[in-house]
């Protein structure tokens, strides 16, 4: 049935990926969030310029553009591309909490507030199911939009071997949740300065070798059963990636420096948050504000400010409010 809602506001969490060895397929959400409020528009009667209209506050925002070249907006549009209808007049208004570049899946956030925003407004024309393909398809990969859309932590994987002949949307994905012991805390230290995700993949190698395969493929099962279970001695030797980590890591001034001071005052270890240059670290609730002091106290000393909290899982993932 097809019908328009006046006014909906979807509220989509930040996210972790990678968690060390889970490259481009595991990622968390957490309680930081990014809020979209969608209004429809009166019809423009062939007056193109009054068809959008986008407003943005918050941290950052006059970064953010307020045209059609806007993410979120794109993504609103894709959705009825999909549906091959023409996407209706609506305002936008965007309230920013998470930063933008830093590794914490600001971008996921506007796909995955895009493409439920025009689904709600369409009465729901398609399924959750969906709109999570239609996700992966913009992002390009599983990690970030997964978690952002279902909360939690969560494991994406595609259904067959290879799939050359499916792209995008229509590749068909498996998802499970991973449990997350509530005695793991992640504490994300988000420093003054940017790094792009294409910057971050340049760096990557383009083969690696079967030790280093088997090396992420054991510690990302040991990953897994240490969130899981809550283990410290698991979760120390979990964190460990040859994948991604030994690249970036040279382009985030400090790392090593905040990697120390981190695991001094009682984390398990510390990993970069997606392509970073937020980094992650994993504690007990016992621990967590020390290694919250130790991180920014480290980043401090090489001369760089930045925000560090202890947050919490989201379990919720998007949520929306007519």
């Amino acid at each position: 049935m097809n019908f328009e809602l006046p006014s909906v506001t979807v509220t989509v969490p930040a996210t972790t990926a990678n968690l060390g060895p889970g490259f481009d397929c595991i990622g968390a959400a957490l309680t930081l969030y990014n809020q979209f409020k969608f209004t429809s528009l009166p019809s423009c009667q062939g007056r193109d310029e009054e068809a959008l209209v986008i407003n943005v506050i918050g941290a950052e925002a006059h970064r953010v553009t307020t045209d059609r070249s806007n993410l979120l907006y794109q993504a609103f549009v894709k959705f009825y591309e999909y549906l091959g209808q023409i996407p209706p007049p609506v305002k936008i208004e965007i309230q920013m909490g998470v930063p933008l570049a830093r590794g914490l899946g600001s971008s996921a956030t506007v796909i995955v507030g895009g493409l439920l925003g025009a689904n709600l407004l369409s009465g729901e024309a398609l399924s959750q199911q969906q709109v999570m393909g239609l996700a992966i398809a913009l992002e390009g990969h599983p990690d970030n939009v997964v978690p952002a859309l279902l909360g939690g932590c969560r494991l994406a994987a595609t259904r067959v071997e290879d799939e050359p002949q499916r792209r995008g949307e229509h590749r068909e994905w498996e998802v499970c949740e991973v449990p997350w012991c509530g005695e793991v805390v992640p504490v994300v230290a988000i420093p003054d300065f940017e790094l792009s995700t294409q910057e971050a993949r340049l760096v990557l190698p383009t083969e690696v070798s079967r030790g280093d395969a088997i090396f992420n493929t054991a510690h990302l099962g040991l990953l897994l059963r240490g969130l899981e279970t809550g283990r410290g001695d698991w979760l120390r030797a979990a964190l460990q990636d040859r994948l991604h980590q030994p690249y970036r890591k040279g382009l985030i001034p400090g790392f090593d420096a905040v990697n120390s001071a981190a695991v001094a005052a009682g984390a398990y270890g510390m990993v970069i948050s997606g392509a970073g240059p937020t980094l992650l670290a994993l504690t007990d609730t016992v621990n967590s504000e020390a290694v919250a002091a130790a991180m920014a106290s480290a980043w401090k000393e090489e001369g760089i400010s930045s925000v560090v909290r202890s947050l919490c899982v989201d379990t919720q993932g998007a949520t929306s409010v007519f």
